[in-house]
Formats: structure tokens, C-alpha cells, sequence
């Protein structure tokens, strides 16, 4: 079964202290609800509830064309809806049926646009929480998600560790580096640059679609990796039949139009067709702020009331979040007592292989689910014992440059 629905959790306070007088909050399940078998999956960055494919869903659902991890999550896929109760709510901030900037603000009748209150990873995972109490789910089989749904998955374990029998968190990292907020600093600045922004407030009129498609831009090359681009771009000029809008300058025409400028002009126009700007702020902002140890003495003191199993995947491209991110969350959670396994994806996609790969991300995720960290289909950067009882280290090339 499936259930496409939108629920008003009344009055909610985000916490940055601030309060709107109705919190809804769009979500979608698929199959049955056993009691013991639920699995929330937190989403990525622009990402919806619509995490599956549904049998009514059309040709779009929710602004988007296609169920973000339709390859991962159904019937009989790595996170089985045959066998599993699984819940995707859209975050709070977002632009996908959950209130965020865009919605009206009842007080006032107008779109809260910047009035919006700060959001943060915290808040999304809060009002998840809600949703499933009012769905009659307790605690959860599993969490997992991806990018800044895999640090959903993190808080989730240190603000509601007795909810959470087993983690996956996909190509994500305790925190953002320096290089990521430097980059998302540009981003951020291209929608708050440009002038049809006007401070937060401009629904009704132009759009800052300029700024948000920078933006965008920014993000995609961030997730891509170089040999990726170099595959699937190299420096080749784009076909005749692509055509490049104005060209900023005279001498700019002399030069070719190559085929890695029209991917990220055609994405971009794809992309300010179905997000909005000050939403994109709101969660990247999110995303930046995130930091596991914050309110604790380390990430480990932040981990260290979580009593189930956590598996950690990463991708060996990704310069989004690292294999090196990820082995030092691993590493803090052994340090914490948490049963972890840190599973490394030999990938060459860079940070979008958590959503390309399906062949890869699925063995280990259902293995999870259905046995644990013990599943077949899992590897671990840990010290191994062998049979002398001496222990040798897994995958130590990753990590002795």
C-alpha cells in the first residue's frame, strides 16, 4: 500500500527558538505497517518524499520526474516495500508540500519568504519524529539516508538513539570541510546577489531564477567527480543543434560552446523550473550548519547513547563528503562503543553515486535490514583478526596516502 499525504502538526518551534502557528508536512509511505518494521528515509538537499515509485504517481510527482531512489527503494529492491513500512517526509525549509518560505504565513496571508524561521538538520529530524508518532510508528527498524539526509540520519541517533535499532548513513560526513563551505558561500551569495531577490520577498514578481541557477551550477560541479566529467564531458565542443543563450560578451561567441557548459545550462534551467530559491538558502544553510559534536564533548560523546548498529557508506570519487570524512565518523563511533561498520564503494561517479549506482549502494543496505552489519554484502575499514589472532587493517591503501 501506498499513502501520498500532507498532515498539519500544529503549532511548531523550531530551534533557533522561533515558532509558526502551523507546521505541514508533506510525506509519502509505502507498504504495510507490521509494527516493528518501519524505515524512515531522510532525503538529500532538493530531494522530496517521493523517494519510490508509486502506481498513481504519473509522469510527475511533486515537481519532479522521477522517484529520487526509485532504483533502491520498492518492491523487491534494496529497501523492500514488500517487506518494510517506509516513511519520506519532505523537511521543513523545502519547497515539496512541507511548509518552507513559499507557503503562506497565516498571519499574514503573504508568503513568509526570508520571515521564515532558521532551519536546521535538528528540525527536520524533530519534525519527523512528530510525523511518526502521529502515524502510531514508535521505534524504527531502520534510518537511512544520503548527502545531508545521511547527517539526518546522524541526529538522529544522537537526539532520539532509543528510536533507532539500525543507521545507514550514505556518503555523508560528521560536518561539511572548509572547501564545501567555501563553495556553497558562492552559491548562497549567487541567489542573495541577484536583484530580482529583494531581500527574500519575491513571490509575485520576477524570481532570482539568475542567482538560483549559479547556484545549482555550483552544486552539480560539486557533485561530480574529475574523472567523471572528464568521461563524460573531456573539453568537446556541444553539438550544433545545442544553442547558447546570449553570450556575455562579443568576443565570447568566437569561442565553442562545450558540452560541460550545456549540461550545467540545461540543469540549470531545469532546475529553477521546479525549486525555489529561498529554499534552497534554507536548506543549504542547514546543511552548513550541521555539526555532530555540537552540545557535546565529541562526536563520539554524541554518539554514545545510540546502543543499535550503524553502517556507514562511502564512495572512493566523492570529494563531496570523503572516504576520510567517513572513516573518522566510523572511527568515532568504535570509540563510542557503537557497533559500526565503515563500507567504502570503489567509485569513480564522485558524490552522486549514493543516487547512480544502485547495483552498489543496494547489496549493503539490504543486508542491513534484513541481518544487520552481520550481512554478507557488508565490508569494514576496521582491523580484522585472522586466524593467528593477529589483526590487519581493511582497505589501508584509502587511507595511507
Amino acid at each position: 500500500m501506498t499513502t501520498k499525504n500532507t498532515i498539519d502538526l500544529g503549532e511548531f518551534q523550531f530551534l533557533s527558538g522561533e515558532s509558526i502557528p502551523n507546521l505541514e508536512v508533506a510525506y509519502e509511505t509505502y507498504g504495510d505497517f507490521t509494527g516493528d518494521n518501519a524505515v524512515l528515509v531522510c532525503h538529500a538537499l532538493t530531494g522530496s518524499a517521493h523517494v519510490a515509485r508509486r502506481p498513481d504517481a504519473g509522469g510527475d510527482t511533486a515537481g519532479q520526474a522521477r522517484a529520487w531512489w526509485g532504483d533502491v527503494v520498492g518492491p523487491g529492491k534494496a529497501i523492500d516495500t514488500t517487506e518494510y513500512y517506509v516513511v519520506c517526509a519532505n523537511a521543513p525549509g523545502s519547497c515539496y508540500g512541507t511548509t518552507g518560505p513559499a507557503s503562506e504565513n497565516p498571519e499574514t496571508g503573504e508568503p513568509y519568504g526570508a520571515d521564515f524561521p532558521p532551519v536546521t538538520v535538528g528540525d527536520w529530524s524533530r519534525a519527523q519524529r512528530s510525523l511518526l508518532d502521529e502515524l502510531g510508528v514508535g521505534r524504527l527498524h531502520a534510518v537511512v539516508g544520503g548527502s545531508v539526509g545521511g547527517m539526518n540520519v546522524l541526529d538522529w541517533l544522537r537526539r532520539f538513539p532509543d528510536d533507532v535499532e539500525r543507521a545507514g548513513a550514505v556518503a555523508t560526513a560528521s560536518r561539511l570541510d572548509a572547501q564545501c563551505l567555501a563553495l556553497d558561500t558562492v552559491a548562497k551569495r549567487a541567489i542573495t546577489g541577484d536583484p530580482n531577490w529583494n531581500g527574500g520577498h519575491y513571490y509575485g514578481g520576477p524570481e532570482p531564477e539568475e542567482g538560483l541557477a549559479r547556484a545549482r551550477q555550483i552544486g552539480h560541479i560539486m557533485y561530480l567527480s574529475k574523472d567523471s566529467m572528464g568521461r563524460k564531458f573531456g573539453r568537446r565542443s556541444a553539438g550544433r543543434e545545442a544553442v547558447r543563450e546570449e553570450p556575455p560578451d562579443p568576443a565570447a561567441a568566437f569561442f565553442p560552446y562545450r558540452e560541460v557548459e550545456s549540461y550545467l545550462d540545461y540543469q540549470a534551467d531545469k532546475f529553477t523550473d521546479r525549486f525555489d530559491a529561498n529554499s534552497y538558502l534554507y536548506m543549504t544553510r542547514a546543511m552548513d550548519d550541521f555539526d555532530l559534536s555540537a552540545g557535546y564533548e565529541s562526536d563520539a560523546d554524541a554518539l554514545a547513547a545510540f546502543e543499535g548498529e550503524l553502517l556507514v557508506l562511502s564512495f572512493t570519487g566523492d570529494w563531496h563528503f570523503t572516504v576520510e570524512q567517513a572513516e573518522a565518523l566510523a572511527e568515532a563511533s568504535r570509540e563510542a562503543g557503537v557497533d559500526v561498520a565503515h563500507h567504502v564503494v570503489e567509485s569513480d561517479h564522485g558524490h552522486d553515486a549514493f543516487l547512480v549506482e544502485p547495483e552498489k549502494v543496494g547489496p549493503p543496505l539490504a543486508d542491513l535490514l534484513e541481518a544487520g552489519l552481520a550481512g554478507r554484502a557488508i565490508t569494514d575499514t576496521a582491523p580484522e583478526a585472522d586466524d593467528t589472532g593477529e589483526f590487519a587493517p581493511v582497505h589501508t591503501s584509502l587511507f595511507s596516502e
